[in-house]
């Protein structure tokens, strides 16, 4: 018995050495076939990149009657094939291979492919559909195939293959981010916005990608309105799917109608009891968007409806912000309503002492002490203490340094501005807040008239998360490059940036009389030189200053000065923009700001402030009186 299991061991041995040996000169033999032609290969394709197709068709015709080589050929012989009309030479050559390797799907695809270079579309298109029909089961087949008709423009068989798979299985949740692809190719935005909306009901974690990609996709207003009023539907048809209210809110506010918004986000709150935090986040971008009317709304409503919720204190101090905000953006500034906000952050902090909110309210009110009441040692104080305050969060305390760093700015203490701004920098390293802190840095430098090392700061700022900062760095950027390009001494720009410091520290006297040696090409100490550059930054600066005096006719004056003479300047659409928001609110000439911005659509449809101002004529029309559509939800 023993003897026979040394046999039959040694029998076992045999074969696999056997087997081992066989496999081994076969590889052996592929490879010396292969290395025997890899100089033929490479000829191939350098005649294929030098454009000489017959020959490379020659090479790769030999090269092809080996079976070892069609790995390394295959893609650039059968696409000679296709190129040069050699369709049946491409059929035979697929069908030879494709009973090498029946399963290989991509032979079977680049058969009907032949069919549609050959113009034969008739038989393309009953090809495709029996190989669809076969593998409408298979789920990663089908995507397979799906991508090769993507990539080979033949989209309409692409979403054949998926939605006869969708249907097939039963499952209408397979494959909407691939169709919704296809849509977007074709141009069918209405099926495209389907299938997203399809996709995001599966998982309401895929909201905010759904979002980003609409935000990107749909830019066009109708585009906008029609996805309102297919949501509507939705929500309607299905109330309990919060996904289709969420983006009911999301997508009125992308067409600026924040009063639209809050009508659905306050329904949104009530059934979905969240407290008013839907609300919550219409009015902040309603503020951010310069919306105070409906901010203020908003705000008043959570307080009055939610006065126990964690969003009631909020409320509060939002509802001063905006009045703020409004303060601060009507022309000129009262002293009387900067005071009156004032004693309303000192009545919020005296009754929360204890509250985060308060810390907040007390880095707002030391702000308006100094940049309103000229009091720069009473915001000092108070900022002092807040950066102590052992509650003080570290972001808290970083944007209040940043605040302390402009005080003394405006006191004229730049090196200690510095200082602040550097700490802030180097303890909040790759955060918003320290982008903020290197961009007045940045600045800083720039008003010293050191353009190479704030353009130094301004080439690491371009590539900041924060778009906001991203673009105010590459403004600064392009201002300094385009004058000193010109200039190579810079001295139009430092005169530049030296009364727009002015400005910062609230010398407007000293500021346009600056102002006025620069429009003539002078210092003002009888040094001459070229201004030509920066003229229209110049006007434009000078017309803010105008309108924040309550000088709105000169304003209007010097805006229309760089639409005549600046016409294809960068700031022209600025200008025109500007002009629009005087009429409106300053002078509260409604007719004469809807000409402005019907005309700006027309002449800047392209501009950053395009969008904005189709809002405003649309909200100056009425378009969004009385909007109280109650959300079916």
């Amino acid at each position: 018995m023993p003897n026979n299991i040394y046999i039959y061991i040694s029998y076992i041995r045999l074969i696999r050495n056997t087997l081992f040996g066989i496999t081994f000169l076969l590889l052996f033999s592929c490879f010396s076939v292969f290395a025997q032609n890899q100089d033929d290969i490479q000829l191939a394709n350098e005649y294929l990149l030098k454009g000489d197709k017959k020959k490379a068709l020659e090479l790769y015709r030999d090269l092809a009657k080996s079976d070892v080589n069609t790995p390394f050929i295959y893609n650039n012989y059968l696409n000679v094939l296709l190129d040069l009309g050699n369709f049946d030479e491409a059929q035979n050559f697929l069908k030879k291979i494709s009973k090498r390797d029946p399963l290989n799907i991509q032979y079977r695809l680049d058969v009907g492919l032949t069919y549609v270079k050959a113009g034969d579309m008739a038989r393309a298109d009953k090809y495709f559909r029996e190989l669809i029909g076969e593998s409408k089961t298979n789920v990663q087949r089908i995507k397979m195939m799906s991508d090769y008709f993507m990539s080979h423009s033949l989209n309409d068989y692409g979403i054949l293959s998926l939605t006869e798979s969708r249907e097939s299985l039963g499952n209408p949740s397979l494959f909407c981010l691939e169709l919704a692809m296809l849509y977007r190719i074709k141009g069918n935005q209405d099926r495209m916005v389907q299938e997203y909306l399809n996709y995001v009901t599966q998982n309401s974690g895929n909201i905010q990608y759904v979002k980003n990609v609409m935000q990107a996709l749909l830019t066009k207003p109708e585009e906008l309105e029609s996805l309102e009023r297919l949501l509507y539907d939705k929500v309607q048809q299905y109330p309990d799917v919060e996904v289709y209210a969420d983006l009911l809110i999301w997508v009125t506010m992308q067409q600026k109608n924040f009063y639209g918004s809050f009508i659905q986000a306050r329904a949104y709150d009530k059934r979905y009891k969240r407290d008013g935090e839907k609300c919550m986040e219409v009015a902040r971008v309603a503020l951010d968007n310069e919306d105070y009317d409906t901010a203020l709304k908003i705000y008043r409503y959570l307080i009055r409806e939610y006065q126990g919720s964690p969003n009631y204190l909020l409320a509060r101090l939002g509802l001063i912000r905006t009045r703020e905000a409004r303060v601060k953006n009507t022309y000129p500034v009262k002293m009387d309503s900067v005071k009156i906000l004032i004693s309303d952050y000192k009545s919020f902090i005296k009754q929360y002492p204890d509250n985060v909110n308060s810390l907040e309210a007390s880095k707002s009110e030391a702000m308006l002490f100094a940049s309103y009441l000229d009091q720069k040692d009473s915001a000092v104080h108070i900022l002092d203490k807040l950066i102590a305050n052992p509650k003080a969060t570290l972001y808290l305390k970083s944007k209040a340094k940043l605040d302390l760093g402009d005080i003394y700015m405006l006191k004229g203490e730049p090196w200690e501005s510095s200082l602040l701004y550097s700490q802030v920098e180097k303890t909040q390293k790759e955060n918003p807040v320290g982008y903020e802190a290197k961009l007045k840095n940045a600045k800083l430098s720039y008003y010293k008239g050191d353009f190479r090392l704030a353009q130094e700061h301004l080439d690491i700022l371009k590539q900041a998360t924060t778009r906001e900062i991203a673009n105010d760095a590459l403004d600064l950027s392009m201002r300094i490059k385009e004058n000193v390009a010109i200039d190579s001494t810079g001295e139009a720009l430092k005169q530049y940036a030296s009364v727009e410091l002015l400005l910062y520290q609230n010398k407007t006297e000293e500021a346009l009389k600056k102002i006025e040696f620069l429009k003539q090409g002078t210092s003002g100490t009888g040094a001459s030189f070229s201004n030509q550059t920066i003229l229209d930054d110049v006007y434009f600066l000078e017309a803010n200053i105008r309108m924040q005096r309550g000088e709105f006719e000169k304003s209007l004056t010097l805006l229309q000065k760089i639409i005549d003479d600046y016409g294809d300047d960068i700031l022209a659409d600025d200008a025109y923009f500007l002009q629009g928001e005087i009429y409106e609110r300053q002078l509260k000439n409604k007719d004469k700001a809807m000409e402005i911005y019907r005309d700006f659509l027309s002449k800047y449809p392209g501009s950053v402030f395009a969008a904005e101002a189709r809002k405003r004529f649309r909200q100056l029309r009425g378009d969004f009186n009385g909007q109280e559509q109650p959300a079916q939800f």
